[in-house]
C-alpha cells in the first residue's frame, strides 16, 4: 500500500487494506484493530459499506452520487477516528442483497489483499436465525486475500492467504492521487484558513438554540481540520466519541466535535471527501464503460462543490446538533442509571462485607466453642479414665474378697457336710435306714411306671415299703449341688415332725435315697392348674390350705435355738394329703438363721437360692437372707391360690384390679363360682402386703398374717360344715366341691 510519500508499510508490499463497516460495533473494534496493527500514518484504508439497493443494479455498480444522511453520518464517526489516527479513507459503498457476495466480488475485482472484518455483536438468540456474515466471507473469500475477524479487539478468526494478487488494483492510482491532494501546500492553507474561519463560527450550543443560524464559509477545506484535531489528546477523538453506541459527556469534547461537523460539511478535500466517494462511484462505472477512473475523479470533484449549497449544509449542521443532544441526553441517562447502579453494588458490597466479617466471627466464636468443648471432652475423657481404673481396682477388690468368702463359704459347707455324715454314722439323727435292695425291689428296679414325677434334683416314685405307700425320691449321680441339698434335707426333716410338714420316713444315704410319706392328691401345683384332670378346688379349701401354709412355715421359723428359713417355698412345693391338708415339702434349700437382734433373724449368702418370680427381691440384690424372706414367697403363693394364675408379674396385676374395683372379680379363679368378695379382697390385700419389695413394709407371720388366714380358715370350715351337714353323711371334703357350689348356687 502506497503512502504519503510512496513508501510501503512495513515491508507489507502494495497490497491494500480494506476493512467492513456498518452500524454495529464490530466495525469500530475492526478498524482500530487495523489501524493499530496493519496501517501506519499517511496510508490509506478501504472502507467498505454494503446497503440494499434502492433500485435494480449488479453488486458492483455504485449508488447515487449524493449518499443519504444515515450513509454520510455512517462514515463520518469513522472518517473522525482516521482523521486524529493520520490514516486516508477510501470510502466503498456496495448495494446488494447479498453482503458476503458483494463484498467477496470486489475483493476479488479491486485486488484488495487483507481484509479485515468485525464480529457479529447481536445476542446468541438472534445468530441462530441470521448468518455468520465474517465466518462465510471467509469461506468465500479469494485466496490472495488474508481475512481478519476481529472480536472485542482481538483476533478471533484468521484466514492467511496462500498467494498473491494476481493483478494491480485499480485503486492504486486513486489512492496516490489522494495523497498528492493532500500533501498540496495551496491545500493546506485553503485548510488553515477554513479553519480559522470555522472557529470564528464556532459558538457556545444556546447561539443555535436561540435560532441564529450563520451559514458555513464556502470553499473551505477538510484538510484545516487536521491541524484543529491534532491539537487535541488522541482520547478526545477516539472513534468511540462519535459513535452512538460509546457517546461521550464532556463538553468541551462536544464542542470541538461541532466545530468538527461544520467543517465536514462544508470542506471538500479530507482524506474522506465527497470527492474521494465519487471518484469511486465513478470508478465503479469504469468498469462497465472502460473510461478510465482518472477522468471521473475531477469531474465528480467539481460536480461535488457545485451541488453543496449553504443552505442544505446549515441544514445537515442543525440536524446533526439535534441528533448530539440526544445522544448527550441518553448519555447523561445511561450515566445516571450507571450511577445509581454504582451506588447499589457499593451498598450491596459494603452489606456482604459487613455479612462476611459477621460470618468470620461467628466462625471465630464457633472454633472457640469447638476447642473449648474438646477441652471439656477430654477433661471428662480423662475423669471417665479414671474413673474406670477406679472400678476396676473395686471390681477386683470385690472379685478378691468374694473369692476369699467362696472359700470359706465353701469350707464352711464342707463342715457342714462332715458333720451330718458323722451324724448320720453316730445314729443322731433319727430316721428308718432302708437298703438299696428293699428300694428296687418296691420300685420294680426304678420301672418308669412307677415314676409320679420329676424333682429338682432326680424323679420321685410311688412304691410300698413295710405296706405303707410311699414316695421314693432320687438323686441324680450327675447332680452334684443336690448332695449337699439331701443331707441338709435329711438332716432338717429327721429332726422335725409337724402336721403341716412333710414326714420323712426313712433313707437310703449311699444312693442318695429319700422315703416320703404320699401325698395322695398331689402337689398344690398340679390341683391349681389342674394338670392330672382333677376337678378344681373349692374356695373354702383353699382358704384352709392357706392358713396350713402359714402354720407350716412359722413352725420353720420358731425352730429353736436357730430358725429355719425354707427359701423355696411355692405351689410345687406344697402337697396335699387324701384330706386336703397341705404340708411343706422339699426343704433342701432350707437354712439355719442365726440371730444377729432381738426378733431378727437374717445371714448373708454368697448366691440366692429358689425359683426365680418367688424369690425376694431384696435377698436377690443384697444376698442378706431371713424368715421374711420366705414371707414374699407366700405373698406370691397367696395370689396364685386365688388368681390359678402364672406368678410372672402377678402382684402387679391384682393391684391394678383392686385399685379399678371393678376387675378384681376378673382376676379371681373362673373355675370357682361365688368366691365371697369381701374374705377375698382380705385375702388378696394381705397377699399384696407379703409381696412388698422391701422386707421391712412386709407383715409378721404370728402377728398379722396367721390371725386373718385362721379367721378365714374359721369361716371356710364353718361354711364346709353347714354345707356337709346339709348333704350326705359319707361325704368327704375330696368329694364335697359340687354340693359345695350347688348349695351356693340355692
Amino acid at each position: 500500500m502506497w503512502n504519503s510519500k510512496g513508501g510501503q508499510k512495513r515491508g507489507a508490499g502494495n497490497g491494500l487494506v480494506a476493512v467492513a463497516i456498518d452500524k454495529d460495533k464490530g466495525s469500530q473494534n475492526a478498524l482500530r484493530w487495523a489501524v493499530e496493527h496493519l496501517l501506519s500514518r499517511g496510508q490509506a484504508v478501504v472502507l467498505i459499506h454494503v446497503t440494499k439497493p434502492t433500485y435494480e443494479t449488479s453488486s458492483l455498480a455504485p449508488t447515487k452520487y449524493t449518499m443519504d444522511r444515515q450513509t454520510k453520518e455512517l462514515f463520518l464517526s469513522f472518517h473522525c477516528f482516521c482523521t486524529r489516527k493520520d490514516i486516508q479513507c477510501l470510502d466503498i459503498i456496495l448495494e446488494d442483497t447479498d453482503v458476503v457476495k458483494a463484498l467477496t466480488e470486489y475483493v476479488s475485482h479491486a485486488a484488495i489483499e487483507k481484509l479485515v472484518l468485525g464480529a457479529a455483536s447481536r445476542s446468541g438468540f438472534m445468530r441462530k436465525f441470521r448468518a455468520d456474515i465474517p465466518s462465510c466471507v471467509t469461506k468465500a473469500a479469494p485466496d490472495f486475500c488474508t481475512v481478519y475477524t476481529i472480536s472485542k479487539g482481538k483476533v478471533s478468526s484468521l484466514r492467511n492467504a496462500s498467494r498473491s494478487a494476481p493483478f494491480s488494483s485499480p485503486l492504486i492510482d486513486q489512492i496516490r492521487k489522494l495523497n498528492n491532494n493532500f500533501s498540496d501546500p495551496n491545500l493546506i492553507n485553503a485548510a488553515a484558513k477554513a479553519a480559522a474561519d470555522n472557529k470564528a463560527m464556532l459558538k457556545p450550543r444556546s447561539s443555535f438554540e436561540s435560532g441564529s443560524r450563520s451559514p458555513p464559509l464556502p470553499g473551505t477545506t477538510r484538510p484545516s481540520l487536521l491541524k484543529a484535531f491534532a491539537d487535541y489528546p488522541e482520547s478526545d477523538t477516539d472513534i468511540s466519541f462519535v459513535s452512538s453506541d460509546r457517546p461521550s459527556t464532556d463538553r468541551n469534547s462536544s464542542l470541538l466535535f461541532d466545530s468538527f461537523i461544520d467543517s465536514t460539511k462544508n470542506s471538500r478535500l479530507s482524506t474522506s471527501t465527497d470527492y474521494s466517494m465519487g471518484s469511486l462511484r465513478s470508478g465503479a462505472r469504469w468498469s462497465e464503460s472502460n473510461i478510465p477512473p482518472q477522468n471521473f475523479s475531477s469531474v465528480s470533484f467539481e460536480s461535488g462543490r457545485s451541488s453543496c449549497s449553504s443552505q442544505n449544509l446549515q441544514d445537515e449542521v442543525e440536524a446533526e446538533m439535534r441528533r448530539l443532544r440526544q445522544e448527550l441526553k441518553q448519555t447523561m441517562d445511561l450515566y445516571s442509571t450507571a450511577c445509581r447502579e454504582a451506588l447499589t453494588a457499593k451498598q450491596q458490597a459494603m452489606e456482604l462485607h459487613k455479612y462476611k466479617n459477621e460470618e468470620e466471627q461467628r466462625l471465630v466464636e464457633a472454633r472457640q466453642a469447638e476447642e473449648a468443648a474438646m477441652s471439656a471432652v477430654e477433661a471428662e475423657r480423662a475423669k471417665c479414665k479414671a474413673s474406670i481404673e477406679a472400678v476396676e481396682a473395686a471390681q477386683k477388690y470385690v472379685e478378691t474378697r468374694k473369692s476369699s468368702t467362696l472359700d470359706g463359704e465353701t469350707l464352711r459347707e464342707t463342715m457342714e457336710m462332715k458333720k451330718m455324715f458323722e451324724a448320720l454314722s453316730d445314729g443322731k439323727i433319727q430316721y428308718r435306714k432302708y437298703t438299696i435292695e428293699e428300694i428296687e425291689e418296691a420300685t420294680d428296679n426304678f420301672s418308669p411306671s412307677r415314676k409320679i414325677g420329676e424333682g429338682g434334683y432326680g424323679p420321685v416314685y410311688k412304691c410300698y415299703l413295710d405296706h405303707t405307700p410311699v414316695a421314693v425320691k432320687v438323686l441324680r449321680p450327675d447332680a452334684a449341688q443336690g448332695r449337699l441339698q439331701f443331707m441338709q434335707e435329711i438332716e432338717v426333716l429327721s429332726c422335725i415332725r409337724h402336721p403341716n410338714m412333710v414326714l420323712l420316713l426313712g433313707a437310703c444315704p449311699e444312693f442318695g435315697i429319700l422315703v416320703y410319706e404320699y401325698m395322695s392328691n398331689g402337689s398344690l401345683d398340679d390341683c391349681l392348674f389342674r394338670k392330672r384332670k382333677m376337678p378344681a378346688l373349692s374356695w373354702p379349701i383353699r382358704f384352709r390350705i392357706a392358713a396350713d401354709i402359714a402354720i407350716g412355715l412359722l413352725f420353720l421359723h420358731q425352730t429353736k435355738p436357730e430358725p429355719i428359713v425354707h427359701r423355696d417355698l411355692k405351689p410345687a412345693n406344697i402337697l396335699l394329703d387324701h384330706n386336703f391338708v397341705s404340708k411343706i415339702g422339699d426343704v433342701g434349700l432350707a437354712r439355719l438363721v442365726p440371730a444377729v437382734a432381738e426378733n431378727v433373724t437374717q445371714v448373708r449368702v454368697t448366691s440366692a437360692a429358689g425359683t426365680f418370680c418367688y424369690i425376694d427381691p431384696e435377698y436377690q440384690q443384697t444376698g442378706v437372707l431371713g424368715v421374711k424372706s420366705d414371707i414374699y414367697s407366700l405373698g406370691i403363693l397367696l395370689l396364685q391360690l386365688i388368681t390359678a394364675k402364672q406368678p410372672m408379674g402377678l402382684a402387679h396385676y391384682v393391684e391394678q384390679a383392686i385399685e379399678q374395683g371393678t376387675l378384681f372379680t376378673e382376676m379371681l379363679d373362673p373355675a370357682v363360682p361365688h368366691w365371697p368378695a369381701e374374705e377375698t379382697m382380705e385375702l388378696a390385700k394381705l397377699a399384696l402386703r407379703c409381696a412388698e419389695l422391701r422386707r421391712k413394709d412386709r407383715p409378721d407371720l404370728s402377728k398379722e398374717i396367721l390371725p386373718l388366714l385362721a379367721k378365714l380358715r374359721d369361716m371356710a370350715d364353718e361354711k364346709m360344715a353347714n354345707l356337709l351337714f346339709a348333704g350326705s353323711p359319707g361325704a368327704s371334703p375330696k368329694y364335697s366341691q359340687h354340693s359345695i357350689s350347688q348349695s351356693e348356687t340355692d
